[in-house]
């Protein structure tokens, strides 16, 4: 009976070690030494302080910045509840949030159709990005609050979108804390 048991016993210790410390410390070192940035949350360092990250949204309020996309994450893009609202299309409280957002984003006169993305969170209430449509309705916003040309903030916006994986994989898309960044470092040109 023994000697069934201690091939047994020694196999677990072996695969133990083998997949629970020396396959995980190896992965960790390989993503720590070749992609170091992505292994770390892609996060942006500004003046030794962190300022955010690539991968998780903000919440965005001044008029002098692009919004992201709401987020039904937690009290608003926190990480630790990611997740939807689970509200369904004729959930009162979802028609009442985009009504809302419908009025905060344009005049009533207004005949533009609004992109999804600006009135519907992602499936994670974290996405970074908004379309280039979005980005393209809060131009007029942005330029005014920060006496800038339009045609300035369009190029940055321009500068900020990113495409098609190969021009096959995802739609294009704008990274919204990047092109904040970008436009605070056109204020300082403008102001320097």
């Amino acid at each position: 009976m023994l000697s069934h048991l201690r091939p047994a016993f020694l196999m677990l210790i072996i695969m133990t070690v083998l997949t629970g410390l020396i396959y995980p410390l190896a992965m960790t070192g390989i993503g720590q030494v070749a992609f170091s940035n992505s292994a770390n949350g892609s996060v942006i360092v500004n003046n030794n302080a962190v300022i955010g990250s690539r991968l998780i949204g903000e919440a965005w309020t001044s008029d002098k910045y692009f919004w992201g996309r709401p987020s039904a994450a937690g009290k608003g893009y926190d990480a630790a509840s990611s997740s939807g609202s689970n509200l369904g299309p004729t959930s009162k409280a979802l028609i009442d949030r985009i009504n809302g957002d419908i009025q905060k984003l344009r005049q009533p006169s207004d005949p533009t159709l609004l992109p999804a993305d600006s009135v519907t969170a992602s499936g994670s209430g974290l996405d970074p990005h908004i379309s280039p449509q979005y980005a393209n309705l809060q131009i007029a916003r942005v330029a005014k609050a920060r006496g800038v040309a339009e045609e300035k903030i369009k190029a940055v916006v321009l500068a900020n979108t990113q495409n098609s994986t190969l021009g096959l994989f995802g739609e294009p898309r704008v990274n919204v804390l990047l092109l904040n960044l970008a436009l605070d470092g056109l204020n300082s040109q403008t102001n320097g």
